[in-house]
């Protein structure tokens, strides 16, 4: 715990008063991020980092792979739903980033079996991109087959954004753009989804 109270010190002591004007600013006139961002968990990927974003300009949604589900309106959970309504529909972001990233543990555990610890609810969440993984096979080699379905799950998920009503709408209309991008951790390199292929930030 003193880690992050001493991270807070160091923001309140550095950081704060660099920002205040900016703080208050948001306070005053709330929030009007220009992306929404739908990112994995992982610690090692944080989209405010790798975009170089200042609070307020990114509305950023988490969880396990970065996952999009498809629309779905039951009695269920959907806190990656409910933002997605809120990002587009109250907010009116102009675009959605779907971050895919290498090493990434959730689709790890979709392609080759969760772990013994994480099958109560990691398991199930990814069934959500389960498709992914009998496609893959045969059009890549073993080594590549992690890699390949990191990618997939960033092509899945930009596919059940169009499931929601209000988002394909928007898009049609040209209110807002769907992007996908996968993040090497290892390298630092970025990466568009084009059609069939990334491409390389510059």
């Amino acid at each position: 715990m003193e880690r992050l109270l001493e991270g807070y010190r160091h923001f309140r002591s550095t950081v704060w008063p660099e920002e205040r004007a900016r703080y208050e600013a948001l306070a005053r006139r709330g929030q009007k991020p220009h992306a929404l961002v739908i990112a994995c968990s992982d610690s090692r990927v944080d989209p405010q980092t790798v975009f170089g974003a200042s609070p307020g300009e990114l509305f950023v949604v988490r969880n396990v792979a970065g996952l999009v589900p498809a629309y779905q309106q039951d009695a269920g959970y959907h806190g990656t739903s409910a933002a997605l309504e809120f990002g587009v529909r109250v907010l009116k972001v102009e675009r959605i980033v779907v971050l895919g990233h290498a090493q990434c543990g959730g689709v790890k555990a979709m392609v080759e079996g969760a772990p013994a610890e994480a099958r109560d609810f990691v398991e199930p969440w990814m069934r959500i991109a389960e498709v992914v993984v009998p496609r893959s096979h045969g059009q890549v080699a073993a080594a590549d087959l992690l890699a390949h379905c990191e990618t997939e799950v960033v092509r899945l998920s930009l596919g059940n954004l169009l499931t929601f009503p209000w988002i394909a709408e928007a898009v049609a209309a040209g209110r807002l753009d769907l992007h996908g991008f996968r993040f090497d951790i290892r390298s630092g390199v970025l990466a568009h989804l084009e059609d069939d292929r990334l491409v390389p930030v510059e």
